[in-house]
């Protein structure tokens, strides 16, 4: 019997594949989930106002690595929106169905939500946050004094993610991808969380940060903490950015 692995990648060939959702003519995910707008948006910095310093692209890309010790310092909220920016921020919303970002995607289909454990950024109380793309904000999710030791734990006891300035969570809202792509959208969810890191990873080494990624988590417990199904949405990807020593 093939493994689990090789069960997906047959499953999701095009030969298997039927009509999408979107063929039949069904209504078109929102691109953006719901939030109670009653709750407080901390607006972030707008991009076009962040000043960075000039960098020389081939040398960001030489000099990218994963960096897991970090100095004491904060990020700035500045730095922060520029992070936020350039990992999932929103150019423009065409026709209200799809939005175009600073990263590729499939079909623009863009299925991911941004979650940020904030340890230590200048303005911001620690917690767990949500990064609203369209509003270029964010909200809070939990100010638990031990939300920090949660998500360590649940990624199995990765300590410098306690040292971080912040950690990005990426998650997935799979129906936003296979609405056009069916099962086969699956594939496409963790090739585009690639390009998404990969964003975080150059944007921090332009502003002298760190970044590292983290793909060993338990599914089913950060999930319960971020309050997710595990279905409809998940996490998918995550990384630790700070200061570097």
């Amino acid at each position: 019997m093939d493994s689990i692995g090789e069960q997906f990648i047959d499953q999701t060939k095009h030969s298997h594949l039927g009509p999408s959702d979107q063929s039949l003519g069904k209504p078109n995910p929102p691109i953006q989930l719901e939030f109670n707008e009653t709750q407080p948006i901390i607006k972030l910095p707008k991009p076009s106002e962040i000043e960075t310093d000039p960098v020389e692209l081939r040398r960001i890309i030489e000099q990218r690595k994963s960096v897991r010790n970090y100095s004491a310092g904060a990020l700035t909220i500045e730095q922060l929106s520029y992070l936020l920016w350039c990992t999932q921020g929103v150019k423009a919303v065409v026709q209200g169905i799809t939005t175009l970002r600073n990263v590729p995607s499939a079909g623009a289909r863009h299925a991911f939500e941004t979650y940020l454990l904030i340890n230590n950024v200048d303005g911001i109380t620690p917690g767990l946050y949500r990064f609203l793309s369209l509003d270029h904000g964010l909200i809070s999710i939990s100010l638990d004094k031990y939300i920090s030791d949660k998500v360590t734990k649940a990624c199995y006891n990765q300590t410098f993610i306690k040292s971080s300035a912040v950690t990005f969570i990426w998650t997935a809202v799979p129906y936003r991808m296979n609405w056009r792509y069916g099962e086969r959208g699956y594939r496409y969810l963790f090739l585009d969380a690639g390009h998404v890191c990969q964003n975080l990873y150059l944007s921090a080494e332009s502003i002298n940060c760190g970044a590292c990624a983290i793909a060993a988590y338990s599914d089913d417990e950060l999930n319960q903490i971020l309050g997710l199904d595990g279905k409809e949405q998940f996490v998918i990807y995550l990384a630790t950015v700070g200061m570097k020593g």
